[in-house]
């Protein structure tokens, strides 16, 4: 067994890393940075979004795991003082792997021919990158849905769904069904102007693209990565084909996790 633990920086973590380190390779377990079978945050939902984006060329092959040194979390759900346990689990090969839903975000430019393509585990946000109305022509599978003008949209998986989108009035979606969610920030509805005002959610087949009207600079985030975008022509957004891999060594259902995060 390969793996690589990803550590959140802090003293708490750090030492956890180390801890944790020592005992996998006493067991016979090698660390690997480079092509690991499991990568292990230690941190919080953050440190795993982190280990994701540098390893997300891995997916088919990687499946991820976090212990959280701070609060609860939903991708990081294991204590400091379970590691052992855990770490028994993995040289016992004792989990299963559960698979959640990605964004693919496609960015093309009016340079004919280029594009960027992004894959984002919890969100991604569009806005004009100096802070004016954001005007965006909204096609759904290639039908023109709305012409929308706002402060900005945002665009989560169903175990994003929980964090961004949740702020915004955004529904929860189990991780079990692949969609999307449109979610608006701060529409502009008035006797003029009218977009649909609640959330749209998409299933796997249906691609959304939108359409600059009024700017030719972006500014995006990709889960906790700030971008800024010149030239664009268009965006995409739809369901990836790639998935995310968790290792799952205990019974964690999704609303229980939200129950645990919001009302318990």
């Amino acid at each position: 067994m390969k793996f690589f633990i990803v550590s959140k920086g802090d003293t708490k973590s750090n030492a956890l890393k180390d801890k944790m380190m020592n005992y996998m390779v006493d067991m016979g377990m090698t660390s690997d940075q480079t092509a690991p079978d499991i990568v292990i945050s230690v941190g919080g939902d953050g440190t795993l979004l982190q280990a994701f984006h540098r390893y997300q060329h891995l997916l088919d092959h990687t499946a991820f795991v976090g212990v959280h040194t701070g609060h609860l979390g939903f991708y990081a759900d294991w204590l400091p003082q379970e590691v052992e346990r855990l770490i028994i689990a993995i040289q016992n090969d004792e989990f299963q792997v559960i698979e959640y839903p990605l964004l693919e975000t496609i960015i093309r430019y009016e340079t004919e021919g280029t594009e960027t393509r992004y894959l984002a585990l919890n969100e991604a946000t569009l806005r004009t990158d100096n802070g004016t109305t954001l005007v965006m022509d909204v096609d759904i599978r290639n039908q023109h849905f709305e012409r929308f003008r706002g402060d900005g949209l945002c665009i989560s998986t169903p175990s994003g769904s929980t964090a961004y989108n949740k702020a915004l009035g955004g529904a929860l979606i189990h991780p079990s069904i692949e969609a999307i969610q449109i979610t608006e920030i701060a529409s502009i509805n008035n006797r003029v102007f009218r977009t649909v005002g609640s959330p749209l959610v998409l299933p796997k087949h249906h691609t959304c693209q939108v359409l600059p009207v009024n700017s030719e600079v972006y500014q995006m985030t990709i889960d906790h990565i700030n971008l800024v975008h010149k030239g664009v022509k268009s965006i995409q957004f739809r369901v990836a084909d790639e998935k995310m891999r968790f290792a799952r060594f205990r019974p964690f259902p999704f609303w229980k996790r939200v129950h645990d995060s919001f009302i318990s």
